[in-house]
């Protein structure tokens, strides 16, 4: 079993921001269990933080921008592909700015600081989504596709093509994240073409752009004009040259193929936007943020609906959706008052919910309902109707534990047939419609196959903290 994992101690240093050309520190803290990655801002009134998940991704022009309103964190996805590739699964990552520093434009001195910290194990077991059915995302005007295929591991395996002499066509892939991550990925750095530099300059951005902290591809001929534009830009002391490899300045590449490697590396950074590591073949051509955030966003969607599905079927091996104890879970109620045994189908795409209540003689409501000829309460049973609804009203949301519904009316309620001890009272619910907070449902109970009761019933799911 696999442990949750984060750092032994906070590790600090501090650079230039890519975009802002602030000068910005960035501190990792040690975080507890479930806690994920969180930004903090640590220069804004009441540290605001920021959870690093999909859904707070807000920009992804150039880099991956996340907020939580009006709060922003530049450029995240180097910082968060370190903590991934190392497999730290919880971190509270702290900022004197709105970005992180650039330094060489790879994910190599987060990882080195990261490691200096020292990894520390914790009381809880790291989970994934293992993914069992493909996911896929396209893009057909820009030639993009990303699939993730199902695997009991995690691979990543990468092709762009810019159609520029210098890069070609570039394939790279990663088969083990403990082995290979750090010697093979983390140093890649950061690329752009010179004629993006000039319309990112002119956008106010990459403030903090250096020769040292991004390789230029020269995809256009530099006029004498651009020559003190460039020098300018990029801090430098002499004149830019173009490098017979087609990089400016002829700058050495840490591999050959470093740019498809960086952007397996951005594709880790972005992925831990997911909020849970994965386990899946990852295929991707020409793959971007855009395309990163979005693929993201579908494997995340994913596991929530996993996730809701599982407490839907812990016991699905055992023939069942739920017995008692996984009721006890999700339904509020207890003895005397828990009306539902055991949910046998539920059908998400239609709402129906099956399941059934063995009616007993111990059942307290018998000690004062007609002891010497017992029949079932027929309230009860409108109720044992309505607590089944409720698991249908409950299962629309993502954390039921904090909400109780609430059922405001009951309408055409039929009582046809007594239902007495020994009988199993079988239920099927089904939601008939919603509208904001007001659930409505149709409800009948049988015995051996004949209608015993049936209605109409309206719920508000409402906080339970208000």
């Amino acid at each position: 079993m696999e442990k949750q994992r984060t750092i032994s101690k906070s590790v600090s240093f501090t650079g230039t921001g890519l975009h802002t050309g602030k000068d910005s520190t960035i501190t990792f803290n040690p975080a507890e269990a479930n806690t994920g990655y969180v930004f903090i801002r640590k220069d804004l009134p009441g540290q605001p933080e920021i959870q690093a998940i999909v859904d707070n991704v807000v920009d992804i022009s150039r880099g991956t921008t996340i907020a939580n309103g009006d709060v922003k964190v530049l450029t995240v996805e180097h910082v968060l592909a370190a903590l991934a590739g190392l497999k730290i699964d919880n971190c509270r990552i702290e900022l004197s700015e709105s970005e992180p520093p650039v330094l060489d434009g790879s994910s190599m001195p987060y990882v080195d600081a990261l490691l200096t910290a020292g990894i520390t194990e914790l009381d809880a077991e790291r989970e994934y989504f293992v993914i069992d059915e493909s996911i896929s995302y396209s893009n057909e005007d820009k030639g993009v596709e990303i699939v993730a295929l199902p695997l009991d591991d995690f691979r990543v395996t990468i092709m762009i093509d810019y159609f520029n002499p210098a890069l070609g066509s570039q394939h790279t892939g990663l088969f083990d994240l403990e082995k290979e991550f750090v010697k093979e990925f983390a140093p890649a750095r950061t690329f752009c073409f010179l004629t993006e530099v000039e319309q990112l300059r002119k956008s106010d951005l990459i403030k903090g752009g250096k020769l040292d902290n991004a390789l230029v591809i020269v995809d256009k001929d530099i006029t004498e004009n651009e020559v003190g534009w460039m020098m300018d830009t990029f801090n430098l002391q002499e004149a830019p040259t173009v490098g017979n490899n087609g990089y400016l300045n002829n700058t050495e590449l840490r591999y050959k193929n470093e740019p498809a490697r960086h952007k397996l590396l951005d594709m880790l950074g972005d992925m831990a936007l997911i909020g849970i590591p994965v386990k899946a073949q990852i295929l991707a051509a020409r793959p971007g943020h855009e395309s990163n955030i979005e693929f993201s966003k579908l494997v995340r969607r994913a596991y929530l609906e996993q996730k809701r599905d599982n407490r839907l079927k812990p016991w699905k091996n055992k023939g069942i959706l739920w017995d008692i104890n996984a009721l006890m879970e999700f339904l509020p109620h207890r003895y005397p008052f828990l009306l539902v045994d055991r949910v046998m189908e539920y059908d998400r795409e239609k709402k129906v919910i099956l399941g059934y209540k063995n009616v007993t003689f111990n059942e307290p409501f018998f000690q004062g309902h007609f002891p010497g000829q017992p029949i079932m309460p027929g309230v009860l049973i409108l109720e044992a109707c309505a607590q089944m609804a409720g698991l249908i009203m409950l299962n629309e949301i993502d954390e039921p534990d904090k909400y109780l519904g609430l059922f405001s009316t009951i309408k055409n309620a039929k009582l046809r047939k007594p239902v007495v001890p020994g009988d199993q009272l079988v239920i099927e619910a089904r939601m008939s419609g919603k509208r904001f907070n007001i659930y409505s449902f149709t409800a009948t109970a049988y015995v051996n196959g004949q209608v015993v009761a049936e209605s109409d019933f309206t719920a508000a799911l409402v906080n339970r903290e208000l």
